[in-house]
């Protein structure tokens, strides 16, 4: 297995952020409420009992029983939904032996190869520990459908919670849909082409109801007939062209979405499609066929350096820029159903970021907080339980200090069922302003490759910087065994350096910030990050 440092080093610190209280029973007052079921409550209280809310209203008092939170000058939301993710699932390697990987699936008896097997559960893959949603908890999230990103058939979904002790605790619906992603097998195996993959997909379903229909036949009067053969990939198909089980088609480009529309319509399918970064083009179609989004908040933006040097974009890719964020308000006006979701973005935080700018191109705002909340609850088929601040309703709730989609957001408290998260506000820092006409202050040499141990209770984990310095400036990247991130905003100071990088965190990523001294071809300091401190030291290569 290749080491996800920043998981090991984080679970080790956890308890510095992760403040978990088991009393039963809390009240959150003063607070603004957005019930997003009905009114917002500008000044009110609610209360969590049991993992349920109790009680929301402006008249409502806190119990006498209960742990009372303050909520002056914060809001409270339903508990934020990230409508398609693979949180939860450890990602598959084919290398035996590694511990803490889940490993390829075991041998099976389908007939189709492993990216075609329609049978696939998240269900069955899930693992429980709550460390791993810790960064998608800290932004507000408390419920995600979460499924397989690998194969064709990337398997069954679930909606999952993001606590709990046990996979059967974390799992509020399952299975919810059957997923399809436009890949190919790979490893030369059929099939190899995308047009390949169109032709497999439509054959499987053709056969699917081939099965069916004989399996009937024979079960009605077998006498005279051969035994149909089992299939559990094509019976795991049944569901699906029997309109009992959507299946969610990842689909961005316009040419995709026709294709996934034409073979719902041909299978009589109870399609969606996600990705959708142009379905604002084909809303007639979605409207008429009554397909819904799960709309992704993975913006494309430039990747290369904006320099000289960079090789000009295209206009398609600059018009796809341009238009992507107000898909949602076109979406919204066309009468098309949609929920956010996060389509496997680096860092989480770009999820409030982007439905803020699809909000400046045309979204209404309490539809942008309904798509994530509500919106995404009704397409996921748990409305009745979570989306929505209403008693009776499982005590998913996020309290936000701050515009929720803007930079000064805050998330102070998350409840998930009904259990409590508390995070502290990080210190603001500010730079001290620079006298006019002073001269540049001095700054360390610290350009070159370092090797670094980072140093966790009980362990220490390798990983490398590789640091390009032009005066005060600072780029490079930080490396380990579980890949390798850039770094942004490196600042050289006159003892070290500082700079942020996002990194993988629990089927997620996470931000954290590098603060170091340079003494020699000595290095020491330590990686910040919601989660807390862990100091590092290392040495400069020669």
């Amino acid at each position: 297995m290749k080491i996800n440092f920043c998981l090991l080093a984080f679970a080790a610190i956890g308890s510095l952020f992760g403040l978990s209280v088991h009393a039963q029973t809390y009240a959150v007052t003063n607070a603004r409420i957005v019930t997003v079921s009905g009114a917002t409550i500008e000044n009110g209280t609610v209360v969590i009992r049991g993992g349920l809310i109790e009680a929301v209203g402006s008249g409502v008092k806190a119990p006498s029983d209960a742990q009372v939170f303050d909520g002056t000058g914060l809001t409270v939301y339903p508990g934020f939904i990230d409508a398609l993710t693979n949180l939860g699932i450890p990602a598959r390697t084919t290398a035996p032996g590694q511990p803490g990987i889940q490993q390829p699936p075991p041998a099976s008896n389908s007939s189709y190869p492993d990216a075609l097997r329609a049978e696939q559960s998240a269900f069955d893959d899930l693992r429980a520990g709550e460390l791993q949603f810790e960064a998608n908890r800290n932004a507000g999230f408390t419920t995600a459908l979460t499924v397989s990103r690998t194969g064709i058939f990337n398997g069954r979904s679930a909606v999952i919670n993001l606590a709990g002790d046990s996979v059967a605790a974390m799992v509020i619906r399952n299975p919810v849909a059957e997923h399809v992603t436009f890949n190919t097998a790979g490893g030369g195996t059929y099939p190899s082409s995308l047009m390949g993959t169109f032709s497999a997909l439509r054959q499987m379903f053709l056969d699917a109801q081939r099965l069916q229909e004989y399996q009937r036949l024979y079960a009605a009067n077998p006498r005279g007939m051969k035994r149909p053969d089992e299939d559990k990939t094509l019976e795991a198909i049944f569901p699906i062209i029997n309109g009992q089980l959507p299946v969610v088609f990842v689909a961005n480009r316009e040419i995709e979405i026709i294709r996934v529309l034409d073979l719902a319509k041909e299978f009589n399918l109870k399609a969606v499609v996600a990705g959708g970064q142009e379905a604002w083009k084909v809303t007639d179609r979605l409207k008429a066929q009554n397909v819904p989004v799960l709309l992704s908040l993975n913006f494309p933006k430039r990747t290369a350096s904006a320099s000289a040097e960079a090789d000009p974009e295209s206009m398609e890719t600059l018009r796809l820029r341009a238009e992507t964020p107000k898909g949602p308000g076109r979406l919204a006006q066309a009468g098309i159903k949609f929920a956010f979701q996060s389509d496997g973005m680096r860092a989480i935080g770009d999820f409030f970021t982007n439905a803020g700018k699809a909000v400046e191109n045309g979204l209404n705002k309490d539809a942008a907080i309904r798509a994530m909340t509500l919106g995404a609850a009704e397409m996921l088929g748990v409305d009745n339980r979570t989306g929505s601040i209403e008693i009776g309703k499982i005590a998913n709730l996020a309290v936000v200090k701050g515009d929720v989609f803007g930079k000064d957001r805050h998330v102070t408290h998350v409840f998930v069922d009904g259990k409590i998260f508390e995070q502290k506000e990080p210190p603001k820092k500010e730079a001290a302003p620079a006298s006019p006409g002073a001269p540049a202050p001095a700054v360390a040499t610290v350009g070159g490759n370092y090797s670094i141990s980072i140093e966790i209770p009980g362990q220490a984990l390798p990983a490398t910087l590789a640091l390009n310095q032009q005066g005060p400036l600072l780029t490079g990247t930080m490396g380990s065994q579980a890949g390798s991130s850039p770094i942004r905003d490196g600042k050289v100071t006159a003892t070290g350096f500082t700079f942020s990088t996002t990194v993988p965190f629990g089927g997620s990523s996470i931000d954290i910030t590098v603060t170091a001294t340079v003494e020699g071809n000595k290095v020491s300091g330590t990686i910040d990050s919601p989660q807390g401190p862990v100091p590092f030291t290392g040495t400069k290569n020669p």
